[in-house]
């Protein structure tokens, strides 16, 4: 590939990047407001026209009518109402059909000019099949919440939000790979990259507690911060039978698996941080380690300020924003200090 190449592909893998950090916030806005069960079909082409005339709107709130969450959760709720709900959804659906394009449409064209060496085609395939599963992840949960109990599964609100991680991963990683000039790290490099993937192993873990936390509503209880009310370790938090079941069914148990892993990721952040100073690397290194160390301690406040105050939406959907940051912070830190070699 030429140089031109690589730029214009990069450009589109960061746009990608971008496109799924922004219905990473729609998507908790929507998730936060109530809004995901609003649409209650997937018409994936003219699911893109929304209603515009007030038959059309009756006719698309009497059909959300006939589900589980306006009988059990919004029963009495006006048009007005229904249509804020309605415009959050069909925000988040929009924005996943523009990413859908975004991806579709360069790939065919950058595959049709034979801009792809192998490595690269195998990666925007890759992403293509990502992004395609992550649309069918979609329906999947939202088609949980429409029979019987007017909520999402938690099982698979966690692998939808997964998977925005992992494109989202995926597009700043093959970015970054087409960087053509990187800085040396200087000394330490292989250790603190050996604590980088530990670190990126334990965030995987707490970003999916994270959506059960949010899929069980477990934020709205225990309430107080640093003890669960006079408990640091509440007596709920074992009582469901299988025992297994508590990791992903038990509101206590998911949320104290959420602050511990949350603390453990702040202990691992101080310590890179300071190690980063004890092994002398290069200013860029410590850069990316003082980042990854200043979005943990701003993230850790903000889940703080989350629980106690009960979840607020504009503080849960920061929560979620400053997760995928940290997220892609980590994910440059071990790219710069796996890849870093040609500048000094």
């Amino acid at each position: 590939m030429t140089s031109a190449d690589k730029k214009h592909i990069r450009i589109w893998y960061w746009s990608g990047a971008t496109l799924v950090f922004l219905i990473l916030i729609i998507g908790g806005i929507t998730r936060l407001t109530g809004s995901g069960l609003s649409m209650t079909d997937w018409k994936p082409i003219m699911g893109a026209i929304p209603p515009i005339t007030d038959a059309q709107w009756e006719d698309a709130f009497e059909q959300y009518k006939q589900f589980p969450e306006y009988q059990q959760v919004n029963r009495g709720m006006s048009l007005a109402e229904f249509q804020f709900i309605f415009f959050w959804e069909y925000l988040h659906r929009m924005i996943g059909r523009l990413i859908g394009l975004v991806f579709i449409i360069p790939f065919g064209y950058f595959l049709i000019k034979n801009k792809f060496d192998s490595a690269q085609l195998k990666r925007a395939s890759l992403l293509l099949v990502l992004g395609l599963s992550q649309g069918l992840m979609g329906w999947y949960m939202v088609q949980s919440g429409l029979i019987d109990v007017p909520r999402v599964s938690p099982y698979r609100l966690a692998a939808h939000l997964s998977l925005a991680f992992i494109i989202f991963g995926f597009c700043v990683w093959f970015a970054l790979d087409l960087n053509e000039k990187y800085k040396q790290p200087g000394n330490g490099a292989s250790e603190l990259r050996k604590w980088l993937w530990l670190f990126f192993v334990i965030l995987s873990f707490q970003i999916v507690w994270g959506a059960f936390v949010a899929g069980l509503h477990a934020g709205h209880i225990y309430n107080t911060f640093p003890k669960m009310h006079q408990f640091w370790i509440p007596p709920e938090l074992w009582l469901m039978q299988p025992f297994a079941i508590n990791f992903f069914e038990n509101m206590v148990t998911v949320q104290w698996i959420h602050r511990v892993l949350a603390t453990l990721l702040g202990v691992l952040a101080i310590g890179m941080w300071v190690r980063s100073y004890q092994l002398e690397t290069s200013f860029t290194a410590k850069m990316w380690i003082l980042s990854v160390f200043s979005i943990v301690l701003i993230q850790y406040l903000i889940g703080v300020f989350t629980l106690v105050y009960h979840v607020p939406v504009w503080l849960g959907v920061l929560h979620q924003t400053v997760a995928m940051v940290l997220f892609g912070a980590v994910i440059g830190s071990i790219h710069f200090l796996n890849r870093a070699k040609f500048l000094k």
